[in-house]
Formats: structure tokens, sequence, C-alpha cells
């Protein structure tokens, strides 16, 4: 009898347990992680010290939250074009892991939590922000911007830059010109990563009917507009020093790692080929994320 009664409970238990790595999944933590990153390294750069740790962490959970939250939705929204392509079919929502209620709840309650917490812990600016980021991303990029226009990813990639500024204002309750230099970084960043990642994944966007930059106007075009927006985003990164906002360590850093984004593409511009368009993408994370790990170097090396 006791046997009887405990197969139900570890049924339910593991039944529990897997609905919870679905829903772990369907926030996108390895997207949430660079978005976390980059919102930290904002908070450290806001002051000329350490920040204050308690700011810190509730600023941390409460983007964090916000933006596991637009990742959900997003992945709530495109769950019939998830399942029609390859990189995507196997997410949750999409494989019929989850349920669109189960998601829907998801998405409630985890973002908000991270709206209240950083109205109540943090402060008004940064839930407005965080707000406006959630709804950039999750409504106007997915659901206006990126069936109908191949510039979606520049239009939308506002949202995707924003958390360095969240992050800063989460610890000076305003904004300032070096926290939307930050922006700017990430603003220029996110046309070369991206289209890189839709030039190997090409037909996957045209059989889902995507209007991708690559499926649009082809691989040439775009690996172009890479390359242009790779100069843009190397002459961007040069701001900070010229601004005196970062010093010799950070421009150093940035010099070496935008002269390899250059080489991937005019690569991919001159000799094209689904292994580089690959490489670069990866590339461009790392880059990223050596670049703001720069940034925080250089910033504590002049105290």
């Amino acid at each position: 009898m006791a046997l009887a009664i405990a197969r139900p409970s570890t049924r339910a238990r593991e039944s529990a347990r897997l609905t919870i790595e679905q829903l772990f999944r369907l926030g996108k933590p390895r997207v949430v992680a660079l978005v976390v990153f980059t919102a930290v390294i904002g908070m450290f750069m806001a002051t000329p010290g350490l920040p204050p740790l308690i700011p810190v962490v509730l600023g941390t959970i409460g983007i964090g939250l916000v933006a596991t939250a637009g990742a959900a939705l997003n992945c709530l929204i495109e769950k019939g074009l998830d399942a029609r392509m390859v990189r995507t079919r196997r997410r949750p929502l999409a494989a019929g892991e989850l349920t669109s209620r189960q998601a829907f709840a998801f998405v409630a309650v985890v973002g908000g939590t991270g709206l209240l917490l950083l109205y109540c812990l943090s402060n008004p600016l940064t839930m407005w922000l965080a707000l406006a980021t959630f709804l950039g991303y999750a409504v106007i990029y997915t659901v206006i911007l990126k069936p109908r226009t191949p510039q979606n990813i520049v239009i939308g990639g506002a949202s995707g830059a924003m958390p360095p500024v969240l992050g800063w204002t989460a610890i000076t309750g305003e904004m300032s010109s070096d926290a939307l230099l930050l922006f700017l970084i990430i603003f220029a960043w996110t046309p070369p990563h991206f289209w890189a990642l839709a030039l190997y994944r090409k037909h996957d966007y045209a059989r889902a009917g995507v209007p991708m930059l690559p499926v649009t106007h082809g691989a040439r075009f775009t690996s172009l507009h890479i390359l242009l927006y790779t100069i843009m985003l190397s002459a961007i990164c040069v701001l900070p020093f010229a601004t005196g906002m970062s010093g010799a360590i950070y421009v150093v850093a940035a010099l070496g790692l935008n002269g390899a984004f250059l080489a991937f593409a005019i690569g991919l511009h001159v000799n094209y080929s689904n292994a580089l368009a690959r490489r670069t993408f990866r590339y461009s994370i790392l880059y990223l994320s050596c670049l703001f790990a720069a940034l925080l170097i250089d910033h504590y090396s002049r105290l």
C-alpha cells in the first residue's frame, strides 16, 4: 500500500522537476546571462568606487527576471514560428513540452516580480526603462518588426542595447552620457552579431517566412552591411576613451578586439562560407564579453 502511494508522489515530483527545467529553458538563460553581465558592468561603471552591494544584488535580480520574462514571452508569441525552424524547434513551447498557459503564467509571475522589485527596492526610473525594454523586445520587435522588415534587428536592437543603461540607473537613479555610450556600443554590435547568425541560417529563416536580410537581399549584401556596421562599431568603441570615460587598458583591448572583428567581417565579404559566418557569430559573443570586461578592468585600474 505504501509503495502504491509513493509511486504517484514520485511521478508528480519528477513531472514538477521537468516542468521547472523547461520553464528555465524557456527564459533563454544563455541570452539572459549576457544581458545580466552587461547590466552589472553598467552598475560598476556608474560609480568611481565600488557600488553598494544591496542595490547591485537587487538590481541584478530585477533586471534578470524582466529579461527572462521577455525571452519567455518571445517564445510564447513565436511558438508556431519556432516549430518551423531547425534552430528553434526544440524550444519547450515549440516542442510541446510546455503549454501556452504555463508559459503565460511564468511570464506574468517572473516579469511582474522583476518589475515590482525594481520599482520598490531599486528606483522607478529603472523599472520604467525595464518595462519599455521588455515591451520593445517582446512586442515591438517580435510582433511588429521581425515579420515585416529586414531591418528588424537594427530597429529592435535598441531593446537589446538597454541592459547597461538599466544597470547604470539602478545604481544612480539617473541617466548619463556615459551610459548612453554603453548603449551605443551594443546597438552597433547587434546587427553584425545577428546577421552573422542569419547568414548561415538563411534557409531556415526562408522556410519560416522571416524576412531576415540574407533572405531578402542575399549573402553578399548582408556581408557588406556586416562590414559597414563593424567599421561603425570600431569607431564607437573609441568614444569611451575619447571622452575620458576609460583609459589605455580599455582602448588597447578595444583596438585588438575590433581588429579581429573587422578581419572576420572582411573575410565574410571577400570569401563567404557558412563556417566562417558561424565563427563570426561565435566571436561576436566573445567580443562583447571581453570588451565590457576590459571596460571594468580599466575602470578600477584608474582608481
